[in-house]
């Protein structure tokens, strides 16, 4: 599985730029994916730019202050289009047949794309580096159709981790599961989502799912009593190396660095890791991620205050619960203190 990040699909666009500087009058995005490269090429060429219905209708994107030309479309004389990736080439031979038919006799056309596979290499007049199949891009990995073939963990991934005192194996945890904000609603059906949450909290890990529209084959917890016997035995990666081994899945995406580090060493296979952004393998040397905690008081107050401002009543229902549970608690054990 080849990966290509946001950082490199930038540094494609650059030696892009470079390649054609001085050359083009106009850059049009094939949309949605193209967009984005053409976008990035415009502003590094500071030329104006469009969309394939633009150029069908000889209309130039509005641009902001910084861009000070006055773009008249009689005086374009060459277009680059582009798109993100070719493979097939179907969707570049269908936007070359749409612009064929367009009434540009007086415009030359050019075209090129970041990643191209061998294949694809014919398709266009520029392209930056070959990537072959298989392979996934950073903006897509969510959302790509192989994700029915993939493992998917949950926490750090779909959703935030919880915060430490979420994090009780009790009511103030459930109320996380049941309320948890997502960070990322795949729009394909995964495979298998291959979580550490105990098997105890399936109901409402499963209805969460059903909530926020998430779709999967297979859901795998691990089946343990308690939050105190999986710290104990500390196997989380193990757990999840021995999953990725028996579904056959061909990727693993995974929220720690840590935990990817140590199942690619495991299984020999890829893990996708949310954390560092990238692809591990089993040569990969685990590097603590130097980023600020997730549970600074300043992210934990913007976490809180954004959940207010979006569900104030819902938001306050949740935490008069927080607070009679920790009442609740700090009483017990000052119960057991007196016994």
């Amino acid at each position: 599985m080849r990966y290509r990040s946001q950082v490199e699909l930038n540094e494609g666009c650059k030696g892009l730029a470079r390649e054609v500087c001085n050359t083009y009058d106009l850059v049009v995005g094939i949309p949605r994916s193209g967009i984005q490269p053409a976008s990035l090429l415009s502003l590094y060429l500071d030329l104006p730019l469009s969309d394939v219905e633009g150029l069908t209708e000889r209309r130039i994107m509005q641009t902001g202050k910084r861009y000070d030309g006055n773009v008249d479309f009689e005086e374009i004389r060459r277009v680059l289009v582009v798109d993100d990736s070719v493979n097939s080439g179907r969707q570049m031979r269908e936007t070359k047949a749409r612009i064929e038919k367009m009434d540009l006799a007086d415009i030359d056309v050019d075209y090129a794309a970041v990643f191209v596979t061998p294949t694809g290499m014919k398709f266009v007049d520029y392209w930056w580096e070959v990537v072959d199949m298989p392979r996934v891009f950073e903006w897509n990995i969510l959302h790509h159709p192989k994700l029915r073939n993939f493992c998917v963990d949950i926490d750090g991934v779909l959703c935030r981790d919880p915060f430490p005192e979420e994090n009780d194996d009790g009511a103030r945890y459930r109320s996380f599961l049941e309320t948890v904000d997502p960070e990322y609603v795949p729009t394909k059906r995964i495979g298998w989502l291959v979580t550490c949450r105990l098997e105890k909290y399936r109901e409402e890990t499963e209805a969460w799912l059903q909530k926020h529209g998430i779709e999967y084959d297979h859901l795998v917890m691990m089946d343990l009593p308690d939050k105190q016997t999986r710290h104990e035995l500390g196997n989380r990666s193990e757990y999840k190396a021995t999953v990725y081994e028996d579904t056959g899945a061909e990727l693993f995406i995974e929220s720690s660095a840590k935990q990817a580090t140590e199942i690619a060493r495991l299984t020999g296979q890829l893990v996708y890791c949310i954390e560092t952004n990238g692809m591990v393998d089993a040569t990969t040397e685990y590097t603590k991620v130097p980023t600020e905690t997730y549970y600074s008081v300043g992210q934990r107050i913007a976490h809180y205050l954004g959940r207010f401002s979006r569900n104030p009543v819902g938001f306050a229902h949740l935490a008069m619960q927080y607070l009679t549970t920790t009442v609740r608690s700090r009483f017990a054990l000052f119960a057991d203190e007196l016994d």
